[in-house]
This record gives structure tokens, sequence and C-alpha cells, in this order.
């Protein structure tokens, strides 16, 4: 965008990069990462994989065992969770995460990236329980990432479908185009600050409501409606106050978010969890009815913040970590992303249209 064009509110429209990371078709509600759709990852790999195919390319030093890298990166940082103290623990998990991410040495080649990928799910387990007055439990390299998360935070092994719901999770959220917190990373790695400050700018831009910090707000809705018989007129309460609708409605899909119906089959898979997940599915169909009689001019779906809600209440992760699980799984995202903007070697620097005052001409 030249100094003389017309701004756009939001970016909306303009192109910021050339990308081979993944593409987020808005009108059909499909997402393809790396040249695969959405329904041929979620829930049929696991994050390792994603990691290594969003990955392949970027970083010449790629270890061929991507699962025992990742495990030995989280029995590396674990170190650092020595460093939790009251100053951190009084933060909410999000701002503690980030403070202990930012321990980690500055770098951009695949070892420093690794410690980045570990960094998430290490830290937020480990503040999660001291928050709670437990012990931090270090990581078992052994086990598959989703795996270990849910040990780590919990403190017993997970069973394989929870291993399995949070992997898809994982896999669902890894990359999504140029989102807020993307395109941070990139601006950040433009800079060549190095990957430690690219996916800190990440983790900053995800705690904003506007991005990653929705799903909480799903629980207390889910919660304050209690029953199905009181969904339409709560919602309907809400739409009364001004009040966003969290969980509906998205900047770019304008069909159903294809991301809510993976982490949907995801919950599925927990059987305890089958009359949450009727509630939850009663709630969704009153309020998509009442949108489209309160709002029949705008495409307003479910998006992927609905049911992510509701798969990570199921694994037990509290509301006020939601945000890190999504840092668990973007991060994948955020390194490749950087490492694209390294290899063009751009500084990203767009323009500004000035419409403040002029000086005073001289009498």
């Amino acid at each position: 965008m030249t100094a003389t064009s017309a701004a756009s509110d939001g970016l909306e429209g303009v192109v910021a990069a050339e990308t081979v990371l993944s593409e987020v078709d808005g009108a059909n509600g499909v997402l393809i990462v790396r040249g695969r759709s959405l329904d041929e990852l979620a829930g049929r790999t696991t994050y390792e994989d994603v990691v290594g195919l969003l990955f392949a390319g970027f970083y010449e030093d790629l270890p061929a065992d991507i699962p025992a890298a990742l495990g030995a990166a989280r029995a590396e940082v674990f170190a650092e969770v020595a460093a939790l103290d009251t100053g951190v623990l009084d933060r909410n998990p999000i701002e503690a995460m980030r403070a202990l991410t930012a321990r980690l040495a500055d770098g951009d080649d695949a070892q420093v990236a690794f410690r980045l990928l570990a960094a998430p799910a290490v830290f937020t387990a480990a503040v999660v329980r001291a928050q709670a007055g437990e012990a931090p439990i270090a990581p078992d390299p052994s086990l598959r990432h989703a795996a270990d998360i849910l040990r780590m935070l919990r403190g017993a092994p997970a069973s394989a479908a929870e291993a399995d719901a949070l992997d898809t999770y994982l896999v669902t959220v890894a990359d999504h185009g140029l989102n807020a917190s993307t395109f941070a990373a990139r601006v950040v790695a433009s800079t060549r600050a190095g990957l430690t400050s690219a996916v800190l700018a990440g983790i900053s831009a995800l705690k904003g409501p506007l991005h990653g910090g929705a799903p909480g707000p799903v629980i207390e809705m889910l919660d304050a409606i209690g029953e199905p018989s009181n969904a339409r007129a709560w919602i309907e309460g809400a739409l009364a106050r001004g009040d966003r609708l969290m969980g509906f409605g998205h900047r770019v899909y304008k069909v159903r978010d294809p991301r809510a119906d993976a982490l949907k089959a995801a919950v599925r898979w927990l059987d305890a969890r089958q009359g949450r997940l009727e509630f939850a599915e009663a709630v969704e169909a009153a309020a998509l009815a009442i949108l489209r009689e309160h709002k029949p001019n705008r495409s307003l779906q479910t998006n992927v913040e609905f049911y992510t809600a509701l798969l990570l209440e199921a694994l037990a992760f509290p509301p006020s970590a939601f945000t890190n699980v999504f840092a668990m799984g973007r991060v994948a995202g955020w390194l490749a992303h950087a490492r694209e903007q390294l290899a063009g070697g751009r500084l990203i620097r767009p323009a500004s249209v000035y419409v403040g005052p002029m000086p005073k001409k001289a009498a």
C-alpha cells in the first residue's frame, strides 16, 4: 500500500505476504496446510507430523526424529521452571508462560525452534499446577507431545482417547493464514531479532480477547445458560445488550468454520462428556437460529472457539489457561512463518497515511 492509497481498516484485503504454509478459504470453509486439507490432518495425524510438515525446507538442521527431538526439548526447557516465583505466579497463566518463555535464548536454528515448541506446554502445565498449590511435574521425553502435556498437567497418564483429542486440537490450530499473532511474529522475525522474540510477539497478540483469548468466555456462557430451555432467553438478552456472542462469527469464514467440526468430533471420543456435548449442541442450534433472525444479512456461523472450549474443559484445562493451549499448537505456525519471512529477507515496513494536522505556515 502506498502513502497515497486509501487506508484499509484492519488491513482488510491487503496482501502482506506470499506463503506456502496455509490457505484459509473463507468462502468455502476450507483450511489447507502445505497442500493437505484439514480433513486429511485432524484426527488422522499427530502434532509432531504437522511440525515436520510445516518446518520442512525452512530448517536446514531439522532433526530426522521429530518426536524424540521435541521430547528432549521439553526436558531441556523444564529447567526454567525453577524460575517460578510469586512474581510470576501472581500473573494469569498466559502472562506467566510468556515470562518464562522470555528466559529462553534467541536464535534462528532448529534447536531454538524446538525449545520454543516445547515451552508453552511445559510452562503452562507447571504454572497451572503451581497456582493450584501442586508441584510441577517433569516431562517424559519418551511420550508423544499431547500425551505428555496431559500427564504434566494432571499428574497421571492420559488415556489414548484423551491424547488423541488433544492432538487433534493442536493439529487443528497449528497454522491458519496470516492471523494477528502470525503476522506479529513475522513482523518481528523480519527485523532478525530471533525466533524467541518472534514467538513472544505471537504470544502477546494471541493473548487478546479478540484473538486467542476468546474460548474462555464460551464456558462462562454455557455455565450461565445452565440448561437448554434457558438458551433462547439468555442469548436474546445478550444480543439486546450488544454483547458479542463468543463462539460464533469469524473475520474470514463466511460459512461454518471447518475447525469447529474437527473439534466437535474429538469431543465425541470422550465418552464421559456426552451430556455436556448434547447441551452445547442445543445451545449452538439456538444461537444459530437467533442469529439468523436478528442478523439476517450476516453469515454468523459456529467458529473454532465454541468446541475448543468444550474440548479443553473436558481435558481438565482451566478456562484461564485456554489461550495457553492455543499457543501450544500455534507456535509451530509462528516458527514456520518466521523462517519463511527470513528466507525472503525483507523488513516488513508498511506505509501509513497521515491524517493529522499540518504545521501552520509562518506569517
